[in-house]
């Protein structure tokens, strides 16, 4: 995927007034309009300048654009950085969203996509309860395992008396329930928009992300870690301790013979829940160094009393029975 550069496309600099892309596309629309121009690729140009208009002419939408994009070059390999938009606070309940019909690029789909519309403004001196407000958290496995109270920084763009964005914080202190899962909402209720006078402001719902743990991984609401094990606890059994995510320590039985790769269940030891997750451990065998003398001289030994050994043979005998059992 290709940046895209919103500014150079409309010819306007980063600091730009709101009435200033304003003019600018209205300037460009009268000379790329495919009912009025003559430019012989003016149906693609047009195409560029709508999009750079509906991501400038958003506060919202640029703020979180100027974020992601400094310092980068236009048509240069681009990929956004993992939870990019975290933090930032959007008019909406988020999901897809409507993209109002417009012929939009991979790279604004990518971005925007998921920037849902608002719940609705005041009509006809009507009262009208705020809009909804949504934003991207990322939270750590703990806090999902066995729940917490986090403080959570938002952005939420803001036209200043000049009509440039500027970027207003807020903080917040979020109760993140025990088994929250990977996209799930958290509803804060009236934390979203203001409303008209006389009605109620708008909620706030929190996409819970997580982020990349050492040890741990979620799918869905299982648990899934590697479980290494010495060769010996490998070939005779063992009986094991698992540490969880919340501090508690669970035993776990390894059967003899077990081999790298295989995957060990414990029902109901994922994410807590009415419908709570699995433990998902996958066995890794790990070898002591050769370069210990001890560890050297038991598997010389081993080579000398077990010639008749293959590995080779007994990897190829169970991959024929997995072959067989499919």
């Amino acid at each position: 995927m290709e940046y895209k550069d919103y500014y150079k496309v409309l010819g306007v600099a980063r600091d730009a007034s709101a009435e200033q892309i304003k003019k600018a596309f209205r300037s460009l629309a009268r000379k790329y309009h495919p009912d009025v121009s003559k430019e012989p690729d003016a149906a693609a140009r047009m195409s560029e300048v709508n999009e750079a208009n509906a991501v400038l002419s958003d506060p919202e939408r640029r703020a979180a654009y100027d974020a992601l994009g400094s310092g980068r070059r236009p048509g240069e390999a681009f990929t956004p950085p993992p939870d990019w938009d975290a933090g930032f606070e959007f008019s909406g309940r988020g999901g897809p969203a409507g993209m109002d019909g417009g012929d939009y690029s991979d790279f604004f789909a990518e971005l925007f996509g998921r920037m849902g519309g608002g719940a609705g403004r005041a009509r006809g001196g009507h009262a009208m309860r705020g809009e909804d407000h949504h934003a991207k958290i990322v939270l750590d496995i703990e806090d999902a395992y066995r729940g917490a109270t986090r403080q959570v920084s938002l952005r939420s763009p803001q036209l200043d008396a000049q009509g440039r964005v500027a970027l207003a914080e807020r903080t917040l202190d979020v109760r993140i329930p025990a088994g929250v899962r990977p996209g799930q909402m958290i509803r804060l209720a009236g934390q979203g928009g203001a409303g008209s006078p006389g009605a109620p402001a708008g909620d706030l719902f929190l996409e819970v992300h997580f982020r990349p743990h050492p040890r741990w991984r979620l799918d869905g609401a299982n648990l899934l870690a590697e479980l290494p094990l010495a060769p010996w606890e490998a070939a005779l059994g063992a009986v094991l301790p698992v540490t969880l995510p919340d501090g508690s320590t669970l035993k776990v039985r390894v059967p003899a013979s077990a081999q790298s790769g295989r995957q060990l269940l414990v029902r109901g030891k994922g994410l807590p829940g009415t419908n709570p997750g699995d433990l998902e451990l996958t066995l890794r065998v790990l070898l002591p160094s050769a370069m210990d003398p001890r560890a050297r001289q038991l598997y010389e030994q081993m080579a000398r009393e077990l010639p008749d050994f293959d590995a080779r043979k007994v990897a190829a005998a169970e991959a024929s029975a997995q072959d067989r059992g499919a």
